[in-house]
């Protein structure tokens, strides 16, 4: 609950981010209170995108913009056997 409140704070005041990017990373904390809310978490990229209820462009240029934001720790997988490494910062 503490990081979804800091979140929310540290978006009032950031014209940048928009609806999509607020349905991912509600989509990303679900995964974290279910994987590691404090660490890194290995996700499932259909499963935050179905979550999200984006697309799969809409989802990488969200994560993309969430990493350059300072939002998330983000490192993709090039392999799709093994899913892309993603942790929440502190806000």
């Amino acid at each position: 609950m503490e990081q979804f409140t800091a979140f929310y704070e540290a978006i009032a005041g950031d014209a940048r981010i928009g609806i999509s990017h607020i349905c991912v990373y509600m989509a990303l904390l679900n995964a974290a209170n279910f994987l590691d809310p404090a660490g890194e978490m290995e996700i499932d990229r259909n499963a935050i995108m179905k979550n999200a209820r984006v697309s799969r462009r809409t989802y990488s240029k969200c994560m993309k913009e969430l990493k350059e934001l300072g939002y998330i720790k983000y490192s993709p997988s090039l392999n799709p056997l093994i899913g892309s490494k993603v942790s929440l910062k502190r806000l």
